[in-house]
Order: C-alpha cells, then structure tokens, then sequence
C-alpha cells in the first residue's frame, strides 16, 4: 500500500493553476443563473431552433463527403460556436516492462475564453506532469534491475446536453497494483461558468445531508451483496474510514439533473471494487439547494 499512498499523494500534490479559483468567482458573479432578468437573452441556438439543428445534421453528412465543404461551413458563426471536448494530445512512452498512455482532452467553443483556457491550461500541465513523473519513476526502475510501471490516463464524456457538460478525467497508475483517481468538471453550457458543489447549496449544511446518505447507502449494499464493503469511521476493524464528504467533493451532474458523489479508489472501500459512486437522491437534500436549476 505505501506505493499505493505515494502515487496519491504525488496526484494530490499537483499544483492547479491559482487563476480558476478566480475565474470560477468570478464567473457566478457575473452570470449568475438564480437570478431571473427581466429581459432574457435570446439563445442562438434557441433562436434558430429547428434550422439549426437541421443544419448541424446536414453539416455533419457533408463533412463525411466532401473537405471542401467543410471548409467553407467552418466560418458559419453557429456551427462554429459549438462546445466540445476534442484530444490535443496523446503520448505514449514505455518498452516491454513499462508503458504510458495519456490522453489529454481540450475544451473549445466557449465564449468565455478566461474560463476555457484556464482549464485547458489545467488540462495540459496536469498530464505534462503525469508524464515527466513516469519517466522519472521508470528511470528508477531501471535502476533497481526492472519492474513494471503503467500509467493511463484519459477522459470520458459523464454528461452532454444543451445546459451541461460533464467531463470526467481518469488515471490508472499501475505497479504491483493499481490505483486510480477521478477529477471531474462540470460545465453550465448556456451561462458559460465552471459549476463547484458548493455553489449549488445555501450554506455547509450540505455536507452533513449527503454524508449520511451515503453511510445508510453503504450499508444497504452491504447486506445486500457480500461482494461489497465500506470503510466507515466509527465501526469495528476501521482505522479511519469514511466520515463526511469533502466540501468539493468529486461530483458530476446527470442529464437528468441528478447529482452523483464520486469517490476514488481505495478512499472509501477496498481496491477490489475500484473507485465508487452514489446518486444522491434530489429530496435528500431539496432544503440545502439554493435552486432547482441544476439538480431537480
């Protein structure tokens, strides 16, 4: 386990760019969706509705078709302005022992280019380091006359709708054993600003209400399956274990508006059941939300 504690704690300790605390406050601040404006401003896409839709689709088959028509599609203001997450990058490293594999994801098409390049920059040197740690780790195994090292790191897409975007970046660091951890950002698409879990709650009250929940969960799955275990504070056997959530506990929110905990591996159960998640009932904590905007 101490290689195990070391790769979490090399995760850990990666800096973040100190922008994006800013650039979270101050995005909510000047695009706060709670409040209701008497002149609401027309949604580009919600203006042109069905024609832009339909040209998305003919856009789409004509880029299969024909270069060309992409091209010239590409300068169209609407179909350009489109979010995404694409790959800028993917390395790989190794030889018959050791190998890496990182992929790292780029967000484009946000208006608010403080925002977007703020995480991408977060992106790209989360994973340059990643990378320069492997190299260095697999240095050291050389040294000591071989072993095996593996790293993979990518992304998945949680949550793709017109209001959110969920994206959800993994890493898999294997040697003796694996270890892997989530971090997951979680986008409001129409107001352009990073959504943190304490911005969706009244006050800290949210914590003690999600925490047990997911003490009485862990022990419903419990009894129901031998197969799972949980370590929770308090209990017999448990040196430490799960007490209450973090207040920017890993999270992600569903299509349909549903929240989820995430935690990663071995933070809360064994390795053998790999990182863990619970869907948080929305009445469980109806009376900590500020509004039903996000969850509902």
């Amino acid at each position: 386990m101490s290689k195990l504690n070391d790769a979490k704690v090399k995760y850990d300790n990666i800096e973040i760019p100190e922008e994006l605390n800013f650039v979270v406050q101050k995005a909510i601040k000047e695009a706060n969706p709670m409040k209701k404006n008497t002149r609401k401003k027309i949604n580009p896409v919600q203006k042109f509705g069905i024609g832009a839709a339909a040209a998305a689709l003919l856009f789409t088959g004509s880029v299969n078709i024909s270069p060309a028509f992409a091209q010239s599609m590409a300068n169209i203001p609407v179909l350009n302005s489109i979010i995404k997450v694409i790959t800028i990058d993917e390395l790989t490293d190794g030889n018959d022992n050791s190998q890496a594999k990182i992929s790292t994801p780029k967000i484009t098409g946000l208006e608010n280019k403080e925002l977007e390049q703020t995480l991408n920059a977060k992106y790209e040197q989360e994973n340059a380091k990643l990378y320069l740690q492997f190299q260095k780790d697999m240095a050291a195994i050389k040294e000591q006359g071989g072993g095996h090292l593996g790293v993979d790191s990518g992304y998945t897409i949680l949550t793709d709708t017109d209001a959110l975007l969920s994206i959800s970046r993994y890493t898999v660091e294997t040697q003796a054993s694996s270890y892997e951890t989530l971090h997951n950002d979680t986008i409001d698409k129409k107001n352009e600003l990073l959504i943190t879990l304490p911005s969706l709650f009244k006050d800290n009250a949210y914590i003690s209400s999600i925490s047990a929940y997911i003490k009485v969960e862990m022990h419903k799955q419990m009894a129901a399956d031998d197969s799972k275990s949980y370590f929770i504070a308090g209990e017999e056997e448990v040196d430490g274990g799960f007490d209450k959530i973090s207040p920017n506990q890993n999270f992600s929110i569903t299509k349909d508006h549903e929240l989820i905990i995430y935690f990663n591996e071995y933070d809360v159960a064994p390795g053998s059941m790999g990182t863990v998640q619970f869907k948080i009932p929305t009445s469980i904590i109806q009376k900590d939300l500020i509004s039903n905007y996000y969850i509902k």
